[in-house]
């Protein structure tokens, strides 16, 4: 797992690239859970994500309450097409913010 970070229009993107999966989660979370504080516009560029299991799906589940509890915002950016299937199927579209692009996911 790659991970790097930018902003987009006031937010903090973390941009992931690889798989989303039991051995890569604590190396996410890790990056990601101290981005979240009261106020703040985050957003998970899974563009280059091309797995995610369902600890990757634990993961940004906790990471959309927390934001939730410290009124931030938590959204997902430009998932590929396997990756979003897993997220609808499971339900977490109607729970997470998804955008088609980073640009739109920082300003939604």
């Amino acid at each position: 797992m790659e991970i790097s970070e930018a902003s987009s229009g006031g937010a903090k993107v973390l941009l992931l690239k690889g798989r989303l999966d039991t051995a890569t989660v604590p190396i996410v979370e890790a990056r990601l859970m101290p981005l979240i504080q009261p106020g703040a516009r985050i957003v998970a560029d899974i563009g280059a994500v091309n797995y995610i299991s369902s600890a990757g799906l634990r993961l940004l589940l906790k990471a959309a309450k927390l934001a939730r509890q410290a009124d931030a915002r938590f959204t997902l950016a430009a998932p590929q097409v396997p990756v979003r299937e897993v997220l609808e199927i499971s339900g977490f579209d109607k729970v997470l913010g998804i955008h088609p692009t980073v640009e739109e996911a920082a300003a939604g």
